[in-house]
């Protein structure tokens, strides 16, 4: 792309956060290029373009491995919304690495040379392992308040100190992060999760005040003391803290992530200290599930993510039943869609307090000893059956069905016929209106 727009006369340089990773030796997720020639040109030199943001000179070349975006050079005008400019101009490469959020990002490469163009000190600041605003700090969290997450996620990802002037204004904007969309909030903070470095990640949103202003849930688990017999790591925060650390961007996804964040959400909410000192928290799984489904909508998540963060918190410490469990009642856990998820979650939990995983590992031998059709076979005995077997339908047709699935979930029967005969003799005195 850009050998074409210079063959036709144009500047072109990779640019932005491709250009900082490269020069960390990483491999770049994707690439930018910006150049002088205009969005018009730019589409008339490429067969597929969608116009992402013409009006400020952004074009998307689609690419048979990845797509590019290929923007002009501009510097921007007022920004109103604390997202786009009112207007921008178009410029040279000078000026369009001062309208750029951090100097790591503001960076110019020319990919036939390996040169790079740097006005605004990026190249010293990601030599140094530092995160500086390009030019005046509040100006820049102004102009998009997305940036105060963002200059977090970047010190987090790259395990960089935030410079201290960038840093002061990040803590003194902390609350007009709310004047964004929380579609863009979610967004960013699902970066923060899933990037490696959570951990550090929400510790620097706590310190900044940026957690209190999104997830304040979240940020009232600081100083909220547990018993240390289950929890000698300290208090409710620090425990997560601990968890973050255990999240694996290849091996857990959105969902997991969430509830290793939220899975004690409702311990503030629920801690009772006893006469003997002990401190508790009855109820917060169940709290916590509730809670976890109003922070998941208020962060833009799909239903899908909803609905599995609140079912993993709603369980998480059903493992410490597992061992006392009926057969049935073993399956039936074992067998839940989410079961390994849920058993990830709980090994992370437990890892970052007691380390006490012997009902984890029950579960998890369980779970391999039984062949998987055991743990989730399809019902033998359906409401059909009850109908044709003489019983009318009533309020008492799941109470059957449930009593049924345990007993074959046991070993009682493994085959309908026998199925049949079973609940015909096992209920040959409760025949009519099941109610």
């Amino acid at each position: 792309m850009v050998e074409r727009l210079r063959a036709k006369g144009f500047e072109a340089l990779f640019a932005g956060g491709c250009v900082r990773d490269l020069l960390l030796g990483r491999e770049p997720e994707d690439y930018d290029v910006a150049t002088s020639a205009r969005a018009s040109q730019v589409e008339a030199l490429f067969a597929r373009t969608v116009g992402v943001g013409a009006q400020f000179g952004v074009i998307k070349v689609l690419g048979d491995a990845q797509d590019t975006e290929v923007a002009t050079f501009r510097t921007d005008g007022e920004y109103v919304d604390h997202r786009h400019p009112s207007e921008v101009s178009f410029s040279d490469a000078k000026g369009d690495a001062a309208r750029r959020d951090f100097t790591i990002n503001g960076m110019f490469l020319d990919p036939a040379t390996d040169e790079v163009t740097d006005y605004v000190g990026g190249r010293a600041d990601l030599e140094a392992g530092r995160i500086r605003a390009i030019g005046d700090p509040a100006a820049r969290f102004d102009e998009d308040r997305l940036r105060l997450l963002r200059g977090v996620r970047f010190a987090a990802r790259f395990g960089f100190e935030i410079e201290r002037g960038t840093w002061n204004s990040i803590v003194d904007h902390a609350e007009t992060i709310r004047d964004i969309a929380w579609e863009r909030i979610g967004d960013e903070l699902v970066k923060i999760l899933r990037e490696g470095s959570a951990r550090r990640g929400f510790g620097l949103l706590a310190e900044s005040g940026l957690l209190e202003a999104v997830l304040p849930e979240v940020a009232a688990m600081r100083g909220v003391e547990q018993s240390p017999d289950h929890h000698p790591e300290g208090d409710v925060f620090v425990h997560t803290l601990l968890c973050l650390e255990k999240l694996d961007p290849a091996a857990h996804d959105v969902s997991l992530a969430l509830a290793v964040l939220l899975h004690d959400v409702a311990k503030p909410l629920t801690a009772e200290t006893g006469a003997d000192g002990r401190i508790t928290f009855y109820g917060h799984c169940e709290r916590g599930a509730d809670l976890s489904r109003g922070i998941c909508r208020r962060l833009r998540q799909s239903g899908d993510t909803t609905e599995r963060v609140s079912w993993l918190i709603r369980n998480h410490l059903r493992h410490v039943q597992a061992p006392e469990m009926r057969v049935a009642t073993l399956k039936r856990f074992l067998g839940e869609p989410w079961i390994e998820a849920l058993l990830e979650l709980v090994r992370i939990d437990i890892s970052s307090g007691s380390g006490d995983l012997s009902t984890w590992q029950f579960c998890v031998e369980r779970l391999a000893a039984f062949p998987r059709e055991e743990v989730r076979p399809a019902p033998l005995i359906r409401g059909r059956d009850l109908i044709d077997l003489g019983y009318a339908p009533g309020p008492r047709f799941r109470a059957f069905l449930d009593e049924a699935f345990d007993a074959q979930l046991e070993g009682a029967f493994d085959d309908p016929a026998t199925a049949r005969q079973w609940l015909a003799a096992r209920h040959s005195h409760t025949k009519g209106p099941a109610s």
